[in-house]
C-alpha cells in the first residue's frame, strides 16, 4: 500500500505486541498500540484480521466514516454483513471486499468475451496452512469461486447442493453444485489438504469454451469461426480444428493484490466504481453459508450409512 502514488501509509495495529514490534522493525512501519489510536489518524484502512474479528474492527472504523477494504469473507454472519452495509451507507464510506481473484490476469483477459455462460466448473486446491483454521474451507477458499461465478454468470443462485469432509479440521474439502435462476449451473470444489496448489476455471457458453489457469494467470478461448456455415459443419467430416478458433487470452501484467489496492484508492477518490462491493461480499457469504448448511445437513446421513450399506447402494 505504501507504494501506491498519492497514498501515505500511516501504520498498522496488531493485537500481538511482540508481532507488531517485529513487523515495525522489519518493514520500517509505525505500529500503533491500539486500534483507536490508529483510527484517529487515517482516512482508509485494510482489514486483515481473522474472520471472527472482521465485524468488530470494521464497525469501529466505519462509525468514524473510514473507508474500508475488508479481506474475504466480509464477516462471519449475514447479520453482521448487513449491519456493516447499513453503517457504510449512513457514513458515506467506501466498502470494498478482498475477493482478489477478480483481479487475476486470466479473469481480466476473459471478461470481455463472456456472454452468459451456461456451465462453470472450478477447482481450487491448496496445501494445508494452519493460519486458515478459524474458518471452514468454504469460507477460506471456495468463496473465491462463489464470487467469481456470481460475477461471470450475473444471475442469482436459486439452488445449492453440496458435500464436504474434514481431514485435519472440521471441514477441509467441499464440492458444491449451484443452480441459477436463469438455468445456468456451476460445479465448484475446493481442498486445503492437497499436495500441490492448483486453481482452474472452465466455462461453457453458446459460442465457445474457456479454459483458465488462475494460478498461472493464463487462459484460452475456443470459439466457432465467424465464417463457418453451421449447416455445412453438420455434414463435414473434417477435424474440429478446421472450424474452431483458438484465442489466447491476454491482459496487462499486474500483481492482483496491487491492482486490488489501486482500485480501492481509485474508488475512494471517485475515479472509478468499487470493483467488489460490500453487497458482492454479502452475496458470496450468503451462498457460502448455504453450502456449509447443506454439508452439515448431509453429515448425519453419511454417518448413519455403514460401509456395507454404502457399497450395496453403489
Amino acid at each position: 500500500m505504501r507504494q501506491q502514488p498519492g497514498a501515505k501509509l500511516a501504520g498498522f495495529f496488531d493485537s500481538s505486541p511482540e508481532r507488531a514490534a517485529n513487523v515495525a522493525s522489519e518493514l520500517g512501519v509505525r505500529g500503533f498500540t491500539s486500534l483507536p489510536a490508529l483510527l484517529d489518524v487515517i482516512d482508509a484502512a485494510v482489514v486483515v484480521v481473522p474472520t471472527q474479528a472482521h465485524y468488530d474492527v470494521a464497525r469501529e472504523a466505519l462509525e468514524r466514516g473510514i473507508h474500508l477494504l475488508i479481506e474475504k469473507p466480509i464477516t462471519a454472519t449475514l447479520d453482521q454483513a448487513d449491519a456493516l452495509l447499513r453503517l457504510a451507507g449512513t457514513r458515506n464510506a467506501i466498502l470494498q471486499i478482498g475477493h482478489v481473484e477478480r483481479f487475476n490476469r486470466a479473469v481480466r483477459a476473459a471478461m470481455p468475451y463472456f456472454e452468459a455462460p451456461r456451465f462453470v466448473e472450478s477447482e481450487r486446491l491448496a496445501p494445508y496452512k494452519a493460519r486458515s483454521r478459524d474458518v471452514a474451507v468454504v469460507l477460506d477458499l471456495l468463496i473465491h469461486d462463489i464470487d467469481l461465478v456470481h460475477a461471470v454468470v450475473r444471475d442469482r443462485i436459486s439452488g445449492v447442493k453440496a458435500v464436504g469432509v474434514g481431514v485435519l479440521n472440521e471441514l477441509d474439502m467441499a464440492n458444491s453444485w449451484l443452480e441459477f435462476q436463469g438455468g445456468a449451473v456451476a460445479n465448484i470444489k475446493a481442498s486445503r489438504v492437497s499436495r500441490d496448489a492448483s486453481r482452474k476455471l472452465r466455462l461453457f457458453q453458446q459460442n465457445g469454451y474457456f479454459s483458465l489457469d488462475l494460478g498461472a494467470g493464463t487462459g484460452e478461448f475456443y470459439r466457432l469461426r465467424a465464417d463457418v456455415d453451421r449447416a455445412e459443419l453438420a455434414k463435414s467430416e473434417q477435424s474440429i480444428e478446421k472450424f474452431v478458433e483458438r484465442v489466447k487470452l491476454k491482459a496487462p501484467e499486474g500483481e492482483p493484490l496491487k491492482l486490488e489496492h489501486e482500485s480501492f484508492l481509485a474508488a475512494i477518490r471517485g475515479e472509478s466504481p468499487v470493483v467488489v462491493t460490500g453487497q458482492d461480499g454479502r452475496d458470496a457469504l450468503a451462498v457460502a453459508l448455504r453450502i456449509v448448511d447443506e454439508i452439515n445437513a448431509s453429515l448425519p446421513r453419511l454417518r448413519d450409512a455403514s460401509p456395507t450399506r454404502a457399497i450395496g447402494r453403489a
